[in-house]
């Protein structure tokens, strides 16, 4: 049972390790803010990753993402990647701290239920087949790094990964590009910190491949560089993959308190995607998930969140994804099937014509 320290008010909605509610998350939790840092410095300690994005005033400023670290000479940026030594920022261009394997198409991708690999839409200039690409591959290519610090994290070993120093060229990453890949897959952690990676991997890729289908997506919460992500647009674009963005909330100051970094380049850039998705109507470049963490995403949150992908575009697709206790929330139960189906309903009462529940078997 949680309580909240601002309002007092107790909840097996509440998470212990957060200690805030969130209705006093949405009303503007004031005092609360020094509170919410430590609970993510805390978290951040065994993994020997920066409390809070360097600001030093002799630092150099990394570009990357919403972060804009000041990393002083020797130190490392919030992700834990991006490092300064004689006086230069490096970590994630030429080499990556990556994990990579084949998946078997179809896969269990966010985009599955509307991307060429199971579906077969776009075929056939996308697809290899009139529907699941049975007999092909993805390559998914797993980013150990983060410009979030989700405290739900599904993902969080990759945290115990990024000073292992388990990287790869560019060009070794791309040799792995067989005859039988359909498709690349940038997720993690999430792709940002080490997104110029991804870039050259897919551009050498593509190259080396001239004739085939090689379609190239990222997931990722948003938080990039907008000049990185023309370069994203227009490899997905060209090769006929998308960009799978996971909008974690609407209101600033949740997305604040349960990802420790602001949504606002997160909305920017997915405004900056929707505005392209009208070159290539097929086969969709922009597709949307929200995990429905319980006491936080609720019905009143994705409403808001279907609403401003409606504004963009009504027909972008979103999924509702299931959340299963995991990392510093593991004290909240799993979503109900009551809760997603509450917020499938949303979504399409704000006007979204292309909505779904995507992993059912979570649901309790």
């Amino acid at each position: 049972m949680g309580v909240c320290r601002n309002c007092g008010s107790s909840s097996p909605l509440i998470s212990q390790t957060l200690g805030v509610c969130l209705l006093c998350l949405r009303a503007g939790y004031g005092g609360m803010i020094d509170h919410l840092r430590q609970v993510h410095g805390e978290s951040r300690k065994p993994f020997n990753l920066p409390a809070v994005p360097p600001r030093d005033p002799e630092g150099i400023t990394c570009k990357l993402c919403t972060n804009s670290c000041r990393i002083a000479e020797g130190g490392t940026g919030y992700c834990g990647i991006r490092s300064v030594k004689g006086g230069k920022i490096k970590g994630g261009t030429r080499h990556a701290n990556v994990d990579w394997y084949y998946d078997p198409l179809p896969t269990n991708c966010v985009a599955d239920w509307v991307c060429p690999g199971g579906t077969g839409i776009g075929y056939p200039q996308y697809a290899y087949n009139r529907g699941p690409e049975h007999g092909y591959k993805n390559l998914a290519v797993f980013y150990n790094g983060c410009s979030f610090n989700c405290l739900y994290c599904q993902n969080w070993h990759f945290r115990e990964r990024v000073s292992a120093g388990n990287t790869i060229s560019a060009s070794q990453l791309a040799s792995s590009v067989d005859s039988k890949t359909a498709c690349i897959c940038y997720f993690g952690g999430d792709p940002t910190p080490q997104l110029i990676h991804s870039v050259n991997v897919s551009k050498e890729a593509m190259q080396e491949n001239p004739r085939r289908i090689l379609r190239v997506c990222w997931e990722t919460n948003g938080s990039m560089n907008p000049g990185l992500l023309s370069q994203m647009i227009d490899i997905s674009l060209r090769s006929g993959g998308c960009i799978k963005f996971d909008l974690k909330a609407w209101t600033e100051n949740l997305n604040l308190a349960l990802c420790g970094v602001s949504n606002k380049r997160t909305l920017e850039n997915f405004k900056i995607v929707a505005r392209n998705i009208h070159k290539r109507k097929e086969v969709p470049l922009l597709v949307a998930s929200t995990l429905l963490v319980p006491g936080y995403i609720d019905r009143e949150e994705v409403y808001e969140i279907a609403s401003f992908i409606g504004r963009c575009s009504p027909d972008i697709p979103y999924s509702l994804l299931g959340f299963y206790p995991h990392f510093l929330m593991r004290d909240l139960p799993r979503t109900t099937r009551v809760q997603a189906e509450e917020c499938l309903q949303a979504a399409r009462e704000a006007g979204l014509t292309r909505v779904r529940i995507g992993n059912v078997h979570l649901l309790s």
